[in-house]
């Protein structure tokens, strides 16, 4: 089923909807729930709030493409569930290690609040179409979906190591971005 057929029965209030939203992107949302928390059944409870989100905040708008949208939600359910269960820092996954690289461009006590900031967010955004096409990939699916380096080099056929470079060099450029921008 097409995305704008999806948000039809959205809009249509159809019940239909979020089976057919599941099919689809169920397995996209778990993905990005999982790489961010640590318990299985946390990122299924993740996901089936997502589908409770999108049923309540379809926007007038109404998205051509759901991915990012699902996405989106997903991922900041996600965040506040972490943020949540590591209020008194416990804890391991990927979510430490990724706000402990983004620290050095973002301070890191105010890490969440900044990504979250309309201003940050739409810089970072004009900083990435600066990166080449494999480089914004890399970058997006260590900091966006949080992967772990070593699934992000399997899928791009690249050493693992080659990968920690690649992100340093990315985090260097968005720092340094981020300084001209007067954003640092």
């Amino acid at each position: 089923m097409e995305d704008h057929d999806i948000v039809a029965l959205y809009w249509r209030r159809d019940p239909e909807a979020i089976q057919r939203t599941g099919e689809k992107y169920g397995g996209y949302c778990r993905a990005v729930a999982r790489n961010i928390l640590e318990d299985k059944r946390d990122a299924e409870e993740c996901v089936n709030d997502t589908w409770l989100n999108a049923w309540n905040a379809m926007p007038e708008g109404r998205p051509r493409l759901l991915a990012p949208f699902l996405g989106k939600i997903t991922r900041n359910l996600a965040f506040s569930r972490w943020r949540a269960g590591h209020a008194e820092k416990r804890g391991g996954g990927e979510m430490p290690l990724v706000l402990e690289e983004l620290g050095e461009c973002v301070s890191a006590s105010d890490t969440f609040q900044a990504v979250e900031a309309a201003e940050l967010e739409e810089a970072v955004r004009r900083f990435l179409r600066t990166l080449p096409e494999r480089e914004c990939n890399v970058f997006l699916r260590r900091y966006w979906f949080t992967e772990p380096m070593a699934d992000i080099a399997r899928r791009y056929g690249m050493r693992e190591a080659t990968v920690r470079t690649s992100l340093f060099r990315s985090r260097e450029k968005l720092r340094r971005y981020l300084e001209k921008e007067g954003l640092l």
